[in-house]
């Protein structure tokens, strides 16, 4: 059928373009013409054969289309979200810690348990760091679950660097729609920063606290460094005040009234007069 109506039709054209070719091809080619009214030797057209022995034999088409499937073996933090290409999806509590496969397409992250899928999310594209947390994934009121992070383990940590970094975790946990969405900023903070410079990390929060400012891991980050900087700045030398005494004419008028002892200005002004 293509040899009859297309090849052996078109073989002497001269195409310049794609679409030229595709619409010289389609007028040749008449799908209706071809399936519903050409006939076979046995009287039949393409159509008929086709409903009477194939139809039945097709399956249904997934409900979406086809999409590349990534596949992932991730630990859920104890958070309870993994984190996939930046962004963070949550998990059911009771899995943190444990080491999960997730598949990714462009539209959706579905997160195994072995062979069990557990959860599904659609897939966050943007700015890094965004948060899917499912509801039913959160513990009940965010209480102390061993393994799990929480507000309190958090807290207990920031007092050990002073009150001003304490109330800076608290500012970001109570800033969260979901207090576990904190966490991670929490921990980057604490471990990330006050490693090795406790001291440093409370008088920046002391100094955000101050100033009012939102709390988050680079404006901590920058005060940090302006302290650095203003520490090693040189400090303005002053000068010792001087410890030579004033000589002055001294008069011994008991023992010696006529011997007097005259200051070094008064020998300089004689120098001046020659």
């Amino acid at each position: 059928m293509v040899n009859k109506r297309v090849i052996g039709y078109l073989e002497d054209d001269v195409f310049t373009t794609l679409s030229e070719l595709n619409a010289a091809i389609q007028e040749r080619v008449r799908v209706r013409e071809i399936n519903h009214d050409i006939r076979r030797a046995d009287d039949t057209t393409r159509w008929e054969r086709f409903d009477a022995e194939e139809r039945e034999l097709l399956g249904a088409l997934p409900d979406a289309g086809f999409e590349d499937v990534e596949w992932k073996e991730l630990k859920a933090a104890r958070n309870y979200h993994v984190t996939a290409d930046t962004q963070r999806y949550s998990v059911p509590f009771a899995l943190a810690g444990k080491l999960l496969r997730v598949r990714l397409t462009s539209s959706r992250v579905t997160i195994f348990d072995g062979h069990e899928s557990i959860c599904e999310h659609t897939r966050l594209t943007g700015r890094k760091g965004q948060y899917s947390t499912l509801p039913e994934h959160v513990p009940p009121q965010h209480r102390n679950i061993d393994g799990l992070w929480s507000r309190r383990w958090f807290t207990d940590r920031a007092r050990s660097f002073g009150p001003a970094t304490v109330t800076v975790i608290e500012q970001i946990l109570d800033g969260q729609v979901i207090e576990a969405q904190g966490y991670l900023s929490c921990q980057n903070i604490l471990d990330g920063l006050g490693k090795n410079n406790r001291e440093r990390l409370e008088a920046a929060c002391q100094e955000l606290v101050n100033r009012s400012a939102h709390p988050t891991y680079s404006t901590l980050k920058r005060l940090m460094a302006a302290i650095d900087s203003d520490a090693k700045k040189p400090r303005p030398v002053v000068p010792a005040a001087s410890t030579r005494k004033r000589v002055s004419t001294v008069v011994f008028r008991d023992s010696m009234p006529d011997v007097y002892v005259r200051d070094a200005s008064h020998y300089a002004r004689g120098e001046e007069g020659k």
